[in-house]
């Protein structure tokens, strides 16, 4: 077992039920090709590879790396899994032959690099299909404009898409657990 780095804003989410809801709301088929961004210690990787058919993972945490490339061996050898050691921020999907709308992004997103994340996918040239996050339940409230109010973020967001809630997280379900609640 890995700690989790507070400089990386992680929180490890282990719970089954939560991670089956993650990929349930994503709704992947067998023909997808899968972003995922800070795989951690695998357990939506597991999952992520169970539905698409191919997940990039891409993780900045050197600590992880080898964890990763020995959980997934046999995934990686056979070309399901690509594992990236990188910044997800300074990552370009176009490097791997990703063509316009050729890939889904799930991601359990630190709240330190929300906006930064946000800003860099949806004014790609190579945006994702679709996206969907674990966010901090304030930030995806304010994305979706849940109390009526429009902001810069909310209207950003929207001129690319349909934001939506799928569920709520409690921050119980995370290791370490974070200070606040997240969304789907």
């Amino acid at each position: 077992m890995v700690f989790a780095k507070k400089s990386l804003g992680q929180h490890f989410l282990r719970n089954p039920a939560i991670l089956a809801k993650i990929v349930a709301a994503a709704r992947l088929t067998s023909e997808d090709t899968v972003l995922e961004v800070g795989p951690g210690e695998g357990a939506l990787t597991e999952l992520l590879l169970q539905k698409a058919k191919r997940v990039i993972a891409v993780e900045k945490d050197d600590r992880l790396i080898p964890v990763l490339q020995q959980k997934f061996a046999s995934e990686i050898a056979l070309g399901k899994l690509k594992l990236i050691h990188a910044d997800i921020l300074l990552f370009s999907p176009s490097a791997y032959d990703r063509a316009p709308s050729a890939y889904t992004i799930v991601a359990n997103l630190p709240y330190y690099i929300t906006g930064a994340f946000l800003k860099k996918f949806l004014q790609s040239d190579n945006q994702p299909a679709s996206m969907t996050l674990l966010l901090q339940k304030e930030v995806a409230k304010r994305i979706v404009a849940a109390d009526g109010k429009e902001s810069i973020l909310s209207i950003s967001v929207k001129c690319y898409g349909e934001p939506r809630i799928a569920g709520l997280v409690k921050a119980g379900s995370f290791s370490p657990p974070p200070k606040v609640d997240s969304a789907i």
